[in-house]
């Protein structure tokens, strides 16, 4: 069989089992893909150059192992392989951390958030950093700045440690654990970025097992999901300088946020999945 009958072969099997995606590939032939091509230790970018390659016998039983196990514990690739991709960098991922996939990424990636920023612009935090994908990209955006990545959890600074050091960033990004803003107490930044723990409770309660494989504490935000935010725009305004502005991830919230914050004026920026699920807040829209 050749690598391509066996990605559809495999991409058939997922399609069948009903798994979800989200976490790096929206289709069951790009998680296919993905995991064969891992398995088989192929670049990712390799399928057009080796799609007619035969695969053995022991490859194919251990593509065929492989999937079995995406399927049996509908965990995500990404904790499979060890690995995700955001914006073509490559990341540490485990399940200490959610999978990366912050919109976020895109906003620095096309600079849709330079025109707002003061300048100079010296001082960035990445709030709820995770596994350090948003400060490593942030870093490499504004190669002038200086980074701090916070979060509660102590196991997800420490893969995002790995990620920094991966990326060659451990003297520009520096890592804070603690709730929220009291990480960082007494600083002041240009720049915040935060993908907070934001999912509504009834939508938490939906969601399908590979989401809930990943910390519940960097998804939940209590009923409305707000609970995280409400926190965080109450004390930014003591973390901002003059004429900065925050960056901030809701995801499909933006109904719970506007009913939350039905005053504040925000600038919705845009990305893949629409123009409601990522803002941008100035220092003077804060009263």
């Amino acid at each position: 069989m050749t690598l391509i009958e066996t990605i559809e072969q495999q991409s058939a099997r997922l399609e069948s089992a009903g798994v979800s995606f989200g976490h790096g590939t929206t289709n069951a032939f790009d998680e296919a893909a993905w995991l064969v091509l891992w398995r088989l230790g192929l670049p990712l970018d390799a399928l057009d150059e080796h799609a007619q390659r035969e695969l053995g016998t022991a490859e194919l039983a251990s593509v065929r192992a492989l999937v079995d196990e995406r399927i049996a514990t509908r965990k995500p690739a990404a904790y499979l392989t060890g690995e995700a991709w955001l914006q073509g960098l490559a990341f540490t991922v485990d399940e200490r951390a959610i999978v990366p996939r912050s919109l976020i990424a895109e906003c620095l990636a096309e600079g849709s958030i330079d025109a707002f920023l003061p300048d100079p612009t010296r001082r960035v935090l990445d709030l709820c950093t995770g596994n350090g994908s948003l400060a490593v990209l942030a870093a490499l955006a504004w190669p002038e700045v200086v980074v701090d990545a916070a979060d509660l959890s102590n196991d997800a600074l420490a893969v995002a440690r790995l990620n920094i050091d991966r990326h060659g960033l451990a003297e520009r990004i520096g890592l804070h654990q603690g709730d929220g803003l009291a990480a960082v107490a007494g600083r002041r930044y240009d720049l915040i970025l935060c993908n907070p723990p934001y999912v509504n409770s009834q939508s938490m309660a939906a969601l399908p097992a590979e989401y809930r494989a990943e910390p519940a504490m960097a998804l939940a935000g209590g009923v409305d999901g707000m609970d995280f935010v409400r926190t965080l725009l109450r004390d930014a305004p003591n973390h901002l300088t003059e004429h900065a502005v925050l960056v901030l991830e809701i995801g499909h919230e933006r109904s719970h946020f506007e009913r939350a914050f039905p005053t504040l004026d925000v600038v919705w920026l845009p990305t893949s999945a629409g123009d409601d699920q990522v803002l941008l807040i100035a220092r003077s829209s804060f009263k």
